[in-house]
């Protein structure tokens, strides 16, 4: 059964349920938009598939008709006996009770794989998620999730964009990042204010920076004391960060602002 705004609802009604403000929830309710993000997901029966944030299932039981092994996790445990019992029968999806920014990736995924992330994850924690895999589940080659606009946005912006950065250099020190598709709010229950992105992220053969020229974590200081002050020059922002000759050797003009360096000029600099 794939879940459309009546299904939706006749289940929240059945068993009682309001969506959560706090936790960001916005139900999918829209066969169309499911079976376009498993598309653009390229998932099939040779996958495997963690989703986070499964909610009532409506994504979840398109990933399931693929015959991909999938791990839908949702952290409400009142949705979760829901979500169980719509997935009641479909033997290739297993239910885990978590919180996908406390999850122990290694545990949930273990050695197998590769894994792709394919999500509705919550607006409230979609940037927080996406950071997390990438710095500690290495498992998770590929995630296709649909976030606030906005935030998608500044997952896959380029040096010069207006929604470039800070995240965007991290995302792109892990990987590639592409906006592939919009959604109205009229897919969701409740509706949100905002259209939603659908993002891919493919995780790169190796990092943008090597490790031999600097470390993750400090890329990662030095970027986040860029763009703290984003309107300043960066020999200001960076002043006791990056030492001033050493703007000369990253070949990176002290006069340049934060949302004008790729994130091999940020490598540089931290080097």
């Amino acid at each position: 059964m794939t879940l459309g705004h009546i299904d939706v609802r006749r289940l929240m009604d059945e068993h009682g349920l309001r969506p959560s403000k706090a936790l960001g929830q916005h139900f999918v309710a829209d066969p169309n938009t499911v079976r376009r993000i498993v598309r653009l997901a390229r998932v099939d029966a040779s996958s495997h598939v963690v989703e986070v944030g499964a909610g009532l299932g409506s994504l979840t039981v398109e990933l399931g008709r693929t015959g991909a092994e999938v791990v839908a996790v949702e952290v409400d445990r009142h949705l979760v006996p829901v979500l169980r019992s719509v997935l009641d029968g479909v033997p290739n999806v297993r239910v885990v009770h978590d919180d996908g920014l406390r999850l122990d990736w290694q545990r949930l995924l273990g050695g197998s794989g590769p894994w792709s992330l394919v999500a509705n994850l919550p607006y409230n924690v979609a940037t927080p998620i996406v950071l997390r895999v990438l710095e500690d589940a290495p498992q998770v080659s590929s995630m296709l999730v649909m976030v606030q606009r906005e935030v998608g946005e500044r997952l896959a912006a380029a040096p010069g964009e207006g929604a470039y950065g800070a995240v965007s250099v991290k995302v792109r020190y892990w990987a590639h990042a592409a906006v592939v598709g919009t959604v109205p709010p009229t897919v969701f229950v409740p509706r949100p204010s905002v259209d939603s992105a659908l993002v891919r992220i493919d995780r790169r053969d190796a990092p943008a920076v090597a490790s031999s020229v600097a470390s993750y974590e400090r890329v990662r200081a030095v970027v986040d004391a860029g763009f703290g002050h984003r309107r300043k020059m960066l020999r200001r922002s960076l002043a006791g960060v990056v030492a001033p000759e050493r703007f000369a050797e990253a070949g990176v003009p002290p006069t340049a602002r934060a949302e004008e360096l790729d994130v091999a000029q940020w490598g540089a600099l931290a080097r």
